[in-house]
């Protein structure tokens, strides 16, 4: 049994490592449903109720530290790759879509939660709103609003499944729907994007040890400097100093990206094993009590996929979007970065950018999108 904070830092650190290696190693199907993210959490509270460590003063205390610190970093990180002139140049048709997709979804989140609410006693709106921050950026985000607003770590079992399998299930919906696309189109009164022209984003060299003590360096001084000026600022119900600490590094990061310093390479290495490391340490915190609300919340998320696709295809009609975008656009939020460009590529090779930009723009947005829906649920719990 572990009791002192360099071993169990040993374990957490061989644990994130685990499944991502084995799954570049033989590149199992299974990864497709549980990717190695939500594998890690699974094993690591498998570990955690076995007794592998104890709850000792100072492993708590390196627990709590290792997340406030970390989380501000790698969203710092993640911002690095998000270049918003190139966002912006996108041009209105294609910002169009991907507005009207984040109207849907949050609309899709909020009638979900009215429909389920009974089953969500308290405060278990709080995995749902931990969610929409995940499928309007990603699981950094998803950690991120977890903070912000106090979600225990026992619910992050629940949300984190909730996001693979629902997701899952509308990859294969996407990619299964591509061929309707002329008939889509032709309801919707549209003209194709698959002829788009976006400029190809730029290829970052591979990370170098140097750079990546570089990246480990600043991400850590900016989470710092983040987390003291947060505590200074103003806080209220629904804003606290984590969530001031997270939108300012956010902030740095987005600015960090306009300049020089963005050419450096090894940022999104270091924020991949970053956000992995910090999955594994908030499962050890955690238990496997939260499993037993994971159908409801399954129910919840095929809802919110529900509604949100059925509004889509409303603003489709409405505005004339073709079914290429509208895929992308719902991807490049539920699905992120890795899997968007896949998904365009099916359906164009001349979209591939635009499903990389969409997704990015998620992940800048995200942490605020789920701070407002969690505001919203919060009300609406009330």
């Amino acid at each position: 049994m572990i009791q002192s904070v360099w071993p169990y830092l040993a374990v957490m650190l061989l644990a994130a490592g685990f499944w991502p290696a084995i799954e570049r190693r033989f590149a199992w199907k299974a990864f497709d449903i549980l990717p190695p993210i939500v594998l890690t959490y699974l094993t690591v509270t498998a570990l955690s109720v076995a007794g592998a460590w104890t709850a000792s003063p100072d492993i708590h205390q390196a627990q709590q530290v290792l997340v406030a610190r970390m989380v501000p970093a790698l969203l710092f990180l993640l911002m690095i790759n998000c270049d918003l002139r190139a966002i912006l140049a996108l041009g209105p048709r294609v910002l169009a879509v991907f507005a009207c997709t984040s109207v849907a979804l949050f609309t899709a989140f909020v009638l979900t939660y009215l429909l389920y609410r009974h089953w969500m006693p308290g405060d278990e709106w709080k995995p749902l709103a931990s969610l929409s921050g995940s499928w309007m950026g990603g699981t950094a985000n998803m950690i991120a609003v977890k903070q912000a607003i106090g979600m225990s770590d026992t619910s992050l079992a629940t949300t984190l499944l909730t996001d693979a399998l629902c997701y899952s299930m509308w990859v294969v919906v996407l990619f299964s729907v591509a061929r309707l696309a002329p008939a889509f189109n032709r309801w919707t009164r549209a003209t194709s994007s698959a002829d788009i022209t976006v400029a190809e984003t730029a290829v970052r060299a591979p990370a170098t040890g140097d750079s990546v003590l570089l990246w480990l360096g600043l991400a850590v001084l900016v989470s710092t400097l983040s987390a003291n000026l947060g505590a200074r600022l103003p806080i209220g119900n629904m804003v606290s100093a984590t969530t001031w600490t997270i939108l300012i590094a956010t902030t740095a990061g987005l600015v960090a990206a306009h300049t020089p310093l963005a050419r450096l390479p090894g940022a999104q290495s270091v924020s991949s094993a970053l956000l992995i490391s910090v999955v594994a340490v908030l499962a050890s915190q955690s238990s496997f009590a939260g499993i037993a609300a994971a159908p409801v919340y399954l129910l919840a998320g095929v809802t919110v996929i529900a509604i949100h696709a059925s509004l889509l295809c409303i603003a489709a009609r409405i505005f004339r979007f073709d079914l290429y975008l509208c895929g992308i656009a719902s991807l490049a939020h539920i699905g992120g970065v890795a899997a968007t460009p896949v998904l365009a590529a099916t359906y164009s090779r001349s979209l591939v950018p635009v499903g990389i930009l969409l997704a990015l723009l998620g992940y800048i947005l995200g942490t605020g999108f789920g701070l407002v829906v969690s505001a919203v649920l919060s009300a609406l719990a009330s």
